[in-house]
């Protein structure tokens, strides 16, 4: 039974039996390849840019030629104006969850000198990189990125569902322009602390209801949290999470980081850290600007670097439990949180084998995108905002 579109000019939808088919008009434009980035050849000492508007003016970004000494040249803005700059001046910063334990200056865990500005935290609240969209009188949805990402995933959504909501898009500490300590400064990088952390983000946004968005390997982390907190959650969207035992293995090409020596010399390359642990997902081609976004952050410290071998080695160990306890969550009969699995297609990195017949056997729906990977808001970015735009205003009926 075919369900007729909200308006004439949008992609339709067509229903089977337990799921819901997106079906998109148009097959992804095909871009040019990426270009290699040239080394920056300048060594003058540029200003500083992307400093927050607070009394304490963070240092969050820096010139290449400031760096720390781990990080590596490359691309036309590298040491130049940045589209970074512009996507920062979009958002703000917001303090949530204590910093624990060691208040030391982080330090580098190869040669164990203390690392400059951007690789340290306030002395006790962790800053998280937030942008915003839509009226703050509207329903909010927090858009969460995946491992690894950043909030700039969701630049497409966000316009889209700011129609009506109030949608927010953060950086999770250790990415993008939120704190990134080093292991045994105050934050870890296990799931646990993940779940933790996000409850005082919510709590920190002031978001008494919410529906949530989560794409990928963090998706075990916001489940878990929904099952704490079922009365603060009126949807759940799930996009290409890990629903299956398989799922709970990395790919290699983020399993990698995790390796001793290998992983610390891998996440210090920001082609490799940033540009393909996104496009081996799937079919998603990155044009240059959008690269030197997802790149900034490794080209001007190894604070990000180091963090995602923290991440990498976490996920490893407490990957396989966090997805047993998100598939018994999403299974129990019980389960009363509205919840949708939008799946691309064209996946890499999770098969689908065994997914749809978990959906079927659960209390949750799913929308198919047959033109998306796994990072399902970089492929399909507009079409994923129409479709979120739909379930949490429940036009759609399944």
């Amino acid at each position: 039974m075919a369900i007729q579109a909200i308006q004439p000019a949008t992609p339709y939808y067509s229903l089977h039996p337990h799921q819901l088919q997106y079906l998109s008009p148009t097959a992804p434009s095909s871009h040019k390849r990426l270009k290699m980035a040239a080394r920056a050849s300048r060594k003058e000492l540029l200003q500083f840019s992307c400093r927050a508007s607070s009394e304490d003016d963070y240092l969050l970004d820096a010139p290449v030629s400031a760096g720390d000494g781990f990080s590596f040249t490359g691309g036309k803005y590298s040491d130049e104006s940045n589209p970074a700059d512009e996507w920062f001046k979009q958002g703000k910063m917001v303090k949530a969850f204590p910093i624990l334990g060691s208040k030391d200056k982080a330090k580098d865990p190869i040669f164990g000198l203390t690392m400059g500005t951007g690789s340290q935290t306030t002395a006790d609240v962790f800053r998280w990189f937030c942008v915003e969209s839509g009226s703050a009188d509207n329903p909010s949805v927090l858009l969460v990125h995946g491992f690894p990402s950043q909030a700039y995933s969701y630049r497409k959504v966000l316009p889209v569902l700011s129609k009506k909501y109030h949608a927010i898009a953060f950086d999770w500490i250790g990415f993008g322009f939120s704190d990134k300590p080093q292991p045994g400064y105050g934050f870890d990088y296990t799931l646990g602390e993940y779940v933790s952390s996000f409850e005082s983000l919510i709590n920190g946004l002031l978001l008494d209801k919410v529906s949530l968005v989560v794409q990928g390997y963090f998706a075990p982390v916001v489940v878990k949290y929904a099952s704490e907190h079922p009365e603060k959650i009126n949807h759940l969207v799930l996009l290409n999470p890990p629903l299956t035992a398989k799922h709970a293995n990395l790919p290699s090409s983020l399993s990698i980081f995790s390796n001793f020596l290998l992983g610390e010399i891998f996440s210090q390359d920001p082609l490799r850290a940033s540009d393909k642990a996104l496009t081996s997902a799937g079919p998603y081609k990155m044009k240059e600007d959008d690269a030197m976004i997802y790149r900034r952050p490794y080209l001007t410290s190894g604070s990000s670097g180091f963090a995602l071998n923290a991440i990498s080695r976490a996920m490893k160990k407490d990957l396989k439990n966090y997805v047993e306890e998100m598939r018994r969550i999403l299974s129990d009969k019980n389960w009363e949180v509205p919840t949708t699995v939008c799946w691309g297609q064209r996946d890499r990195w999770l098969s689908y084998d065994g997914v749809d017949s978990f959906v079927k056997d659960s209390n949750i729906q799913m929308v198919e995108l047959p033109m998306a990977g796994h990072h399902v808001q970089e492929d399909r970015g507009e079409e994923l905002g129409q479709i979120i735009y739909d379930i949490i205003g429940k036009k759609i009926r399944f």
